[in-house]
């Protein structure tokens, strides 16, 4: 049973009483008809199956959509893996071609005299020069009509500075000026003379970084074990020396940007496309099944407005009283709505999947956000019809009926967690790397409310100045008891307390409302046979309204 007929069953006969009164003499076979029709509305399907005899075709098409949705998302899921794979991996390889005595467990890679600067520059150029004699990988120098991309070296500097810390005196420009030089691969560059051959010269009390930029291009093989065609990938490459804060320390970082493309000329031997077909029919049926279901549910979102209409007409005309809002509301079901909004994603995500796997497009994030949004939907969405057992569907209910206090509670509990952040970040920040920026120290206050992060924010400050110690004491000692304590609790009290109210009502009963109490008088059952007299002309549409 359904929600609203489960309130109806529950609510005692003298709450029927409580509907409005006519004023006006009106067609008891009108009023029978519309009481029919909309206890017809708020049936479960099993009941609209006895009423009319048709077959819940939109619960099963929900059951089928999840099957295929789910298997398309995973088959997806596993091309995605390999793309994620293959550019970690490519990452990794590009710190060991070029930072010099690079480990895989340096957090802070960095150099720290001048000499080491040009070092590590001679030697991201040297291995540059020589990556097809280096690489093990498939990687290859990016070329454009017949010529290969040059490396830049690109330096920012302070247009003017004089600095004099013995003297305690600066003279400073803070304008950014930008200098660059290209270097070919073509040139015939001596390993010893690289860098009076280059002639880059470096004002270290000027620098603020160098950038080092390279363009590498790679093509993704794995996948041909896996029957979908490769991809090819642009690699720009930005290699940094961080000198902005003029520390005596210039960390070097590593960092790529990657272009997915459609490769020019391919050739698989002994290849057949009959995978790939079965792919896109396969994609095909999961857009067809998203249409229908998008179609049916429009229609049942479209017949309960009109149903809405015709109700609040029936009312004002014969009782002179407006239909509140949530009345109103419940002829809206909101879980079409969200079905509707997850076939909309469905539909979108496998169009745009279609187009990767035929190499039209290459657009994989766009996919896969399009694709695991509208799975989740697809999922929770079957709760619609969990609704209808009311003991599975205890959950929803008590989330429903708390969501606005916990609104206001979180409101509230917000607002002194954002205190104590900005506290954190100003006061803790420099002195604890936790702390160190706003997003960080919001991070690790949530983590301490889980338990974590508690001990090691003690002992990293335990060194630290006695004041700040002290503080950071104070800090975290009123934290922990009034989230952790006292704030979870009430949280919990909340829903608790709903859960509790929830399930007295279902053991009760709960006042019914007009619209309930309407519909209740109506004492047809549904396999009386009185609701096929009400049924819509044949065709899509009867067929259609037989899905709901």
């Amino acid at each position: 049973m359904s929600d609203e007929e489960s309130l109806v069953c529950n609510g005692s006969k003298s709450e029927l009483a409580n509907h409005r009164t006519p004023k006006t003499d009106v067609d008891p076979v009108f009023v029978e008809n519309l009481r029919r029709k909309l206890k017809y509305f708020f049936m479960s399907p099993c009941q609209k199956y006895r009423a009319r005899g048709r077959k819940p075709w939109k619960l099963m098409l929900q059951i089928l959509k999840i099957a295929i949705i789910t298997v398309q998302l995973v088959s997806f899921g596993l091309s995605n893996e390999m793309m994620v794979t293959f550019k970690e991996e490519n990452l990794v390889a590009f710190k060991h071609l070029f930072l010099k005595n690079y480990q895989n467990s340096d957090q802070d890679y960095a150099v720290y005299t001048k000499h080491e600067v040009h070092d590590h520059i001679q030697y991201i150029i040297r291995r540059y020069l020589n990556l097809r004699n280096l690489t093990v990988g498939n990687h290859a120098l990016e070329m454009i009509d017949g010529i290969v991309t040059p490396l830049s070296v690109c330096q920012k500097l302070y247009r003017h500075a004089d600095i004099s810390p013995s003297n305690e005196t600066f003279d400073i420009d803070p304008h950014v000026d930008t200098e660059c030089i290209n270097v070919y691969p073509i040139s015939s560059y001596e390993n010893d003379g690289l860098a009076s051959n280059m002639n880059l010269t470096l004002d270290f009390q000027r620098l603020l970084a160098v950038n080092i930029i390279l363009k590498i291009k790679a093509i993704n093989l794995q996948t041909v074990r896996q029957l979908e065609l490769p991809d090819c990938y642009d690699f720009d490459i930005n290699i940094m020396f961080d000198n902005h804060a003029h520390s005596g320390q210039i960390p070097i970082s590593l960092n790529t940007d990657v272009q997915i493309k459609v490769c020019k000329n391919w050739n698989v031997s002994g290849s057949t496309y009959s995978h790939f077909l079965l792919i896109i029919v396969f994609d095909c049926v999961v857009v067809c099944a998203c249409l229908f279901s998008l179609i049916l549910c429009t229609r049942s979102v479209c017949t309960g407005i009109s149903l809405q209409f015709e109700y609040t007409t029936y009312v004002s005309s014969q009782h002179s009283k407006e239909v509140s809002w949530s009345e109103r509301m419940e002829f809206i079901n909101g879980w079409y709505i969200l079905i509707i909004i997850s076939d909309t994603l469905t539909i979108a995500g496998s169009v745009l999947k279609i187009c990767i796997q035929s190499k039209e497009l290459t657009s994989y994030d766009e996919c896969s956000i399009l694709l695991g949004t509208s799975t989740m939907l697809v999922w929770i969405g079957v709760m619609r019809y969990l609704s209808f057992f009311q003991k599975y569907y205890i959950l929803i209910l008590t989330l429903r009926a708390a969501l606005p206090n916990v609104i206001r509670f979180s409101f509230c509990a917000v607002m002194i967690y954002l205190s104590y952040c900005f506290c954190g970040w100003i006061v803790l920040g420099p002195h604890h790397e936790n702390f160190r920026t706003f997003n960080m120290a919001a991070d690790c206050l949530f983590s301490m409310i889980n338990g974590d992060e508690i001990y090691a924010t003690f002992t990293k400050l335990r060194d630290k100045n006695y004041l700040v110690w002290v503080f950071s004491g104070i800090y975290v000692y009123t934290f922990i008891p009034l989230f952790t304590y006292m704030v979870l609790s009430l949280f919990i009290a909340l829903i608790t307390d709903t859960y509790e109210t929830i399930k007295h009502y279902q053991r009760d009963g709960v006042a019914l409302s007009e619209l309930q109490a309407f519909i209740s008088e109506c004492k047809d059952p549904p396999d009386s046979g009185k609701y096929m007299m009400d049924e819509e002309p044949s065709g899509i549409c009867c067929f259609c309204a037989g899905c709901s």
